[in-house]
């Protein structure tokens, strides 16, 4: 049996940009996220089902996600603010169903295995199954800011014949707008950097598993020198 460090994309990406810890307003902004989360996934299998849902289920389900969410972090918030929030979950939901991104499925976790001793799990949000995958964000990220430009190259590397989309649904902008842009593929020094840096952060943080046990699909790649 071969035994192998396993890290999530997300872990790498936020091991490398660690961010405070989250204030009230964080945590809100959080709780938001989560909402929005769940009613794209719930309004999406609503369409492959070929169902047209409505607002009020989709609210529904949103509702109940963010008032679980806020009660995990245990933050209350007021009718207004929380009025307020459903407003901008509802228009997200609606330009959600007006993108390229609507009704798409998530693609199964792939695997790309450095050096064979690192591995890093990488889901984007969508695919379309044929040669595109889309990493969707709820606010501005184009251009992409560091941390979501290296969540996107880990992608790629993970589907390294596929086009990388990403979406940006901005609920921060009235009314909330849809804009996309295709990030391109990394270059070979891009590239390189980004695989050191995946088999560091997993070399430390990684947990052990074995490789035979680990489901794929699998892309290998060999660990490049190190750099100067």
């Amino acid at each position: 049996m071969t035994t192998i460090r396993m890290i999530p994309a997300h872990e790498i990406v936020r091991r490398t940009y660690p961010r405070p810890p989250p204030q009230e307003q964080d945590e809100i902004a959080m709780a938001t996220g989560k909402a929005i989360d769940g009613a794209l996934a719930q309004f999406g299998y609503e369409l492959r089902q070929g169902r047209r849902p409505t607002q009020t289920t989709i609210t529904t389900v949103a509702a109940s996600i963010l008032d679980e969410a806020l009660e995990e972090a245990a933050v209350t918030i007021t009718a207004p603010v929380r009025e307020a929030t459903m407003r901008e979950v509802q228009e997200v939901v609606r330009a959600y169903r007006q993108s390229a991104i609507a009704g798409l499925t998530r693609p199964k976790t792939r695997v790309f295995v450095v050096d064979g001793k690192v591995g890093v799990y990488a889901q984007p949000d969508y695919w379309d199954g044929r040669g595109r995958f889309f990493e969707m964000k709820s606010y501005r990220a184009i251009p992409p800011p560091p941390d979501v430009a290296l969540q996107v190259r880990l992608f790629q590397l993970a589907f390294p014949k596929f086009e990388a989309v990403l979406v940006c649904l901005d609920r921060h902008s009235r009314p909330v707008a849809s804009t996309s842009a295709v990030v391109p593929a990394p270059t070979s020094e891009e590239a390189s950097a980004t695989l050191r840096l995946a088999y560091d952060v997993g070399s430390e943080f990684g947990q052990e598993k074995v490789l035979e046990y680990v489901e794929g699909p699998f892309v290998h790649y060999a660990l490049p020198p190190p750099p100067g």
